[in-house]
């Protein structure tokens, strides 16, 4: 970090660091919690109201937790969900952006501008469930991301991106004989890496932390993602029925196992973002200024 060198800019500096430290750890203080809380004893949960490191550490909610069916079940469906997901989106949104990113494209400003208006205006949540409904997508994982395949926002930034790529790059390709697909698939797409990472980041993280969409379209609990059985372990005390343990008499820790559950549904995400970290801050500004 580079510092000013007179003696306000000093100052400011060490008052910036200072407030800045101080936000940061009033945000990391509950996060060290509910990590600390997930290693405790139940004892420990119901006598310290908050602590950064358990007296006794223990892995029985992480145990009980990887020990029933329904966890497992909605883990493996989130991740397939996210993966897929993902793809989708940056497939359609990338595939949409390159066209309108074309000055010579016919009904260019008029598609622009049906882009723009589903950005300041949205159908809202009976519009959308009416459609999903119409179209058979109820209770399947198409209704997880299909009605979120195109984010206007995220076209308007990527079109940006490729209307300001050299025009050159594009015309000594297909001098060489490519097609449009080949000058967007093996010219242009290398040079997205940084968009790719950004978007890419951010649609898995949406997909990933999405509990309105399983909430309204599934109704088959073992189609349920994370987010519902992280609900579902939130609102009740422990889990009963078929998503029990194997062992009816066992009694697990019951606030340790919504700790347990929060960590697990947390950390994918948290472990994914330091490989994007790179392209991500260049990513951010791409295509951001130019309209």
């Amino acid at each position: 970090m580079k510092f000013h060198n007179t003696r306000a800019g000093r100052v400011f500096d060490v008052a910036n660091l200072i407030f800045l430290g101080a936000i940061g750890v009033i945000a990391l203080l509950p996060l060290l919690f509910v990590l600390a809380g997930s290693f405790a004893t139940e004892s420990e949960l119901a006598s310290r109201p908050f602590f950064l490191w358990p007296n006794q550490v223990t892995f029985e909610s992480y145990a009980y937790i990887f020990s029933t069916g329904a966890f497992l079940r909605s883990l493996i469906v989130t991740i397939c969900v996210t993966a897929g997901g993902t793809l989708i989106q940056l497939f359609f949104t990338f595939t949409m952006a390159y066209p309108l990113a074309k000055r010579g494209l016919p009904g260019r400003n008029l598609l622009i501008n049906v882009v723009l208006f589903a950005m300041v205006f949205s159908g809202g949540m009976i519009p959308t469930f009416l459609v999903v409904k119409e179209l058979g997508l109820l209770d399947s994982y198409w209704s997880l991301v299909l009605p979120l395949a195109i984010n206007p926002f995220s076209l308007i930034i990527i079109k940006n991106f490729f209307q300001e790529l050299p025009v050159e790059l594009e015309e000594a390709a297909r001098v060489d004989g490519a097609t449009e697909i080949g000058v967007l698939w093996r010219i242009l797409l290398p040079l997205c890496k940084p968009v790719l990472a950004t978007f890419a980041l951010f649609y898995a993280v949406g997909i990933w932390n999405d509990f309105m969409s399983p909430l309204l379209y599934l109704t088959d609990p073992d189609k349920w993602p994370l987010q519902m059985f992280l609900r579902q372990v939130t609102v009740s005390s422990s889990l009963t029925g078929s998503e029990a343990s194997t062992d009816p008499t066992y009694v697990p820790p019951a606030q340790g196992v919504k700790f347990a559950v929060i960590v697990v549904a947390t950390l994918p995400i948290l472990l994914f973002y330091p490989f994007l970290q790179k392209h991500f801050a260049k990513g951010m500004l791409i295509g951001s200024v130019k309209g």
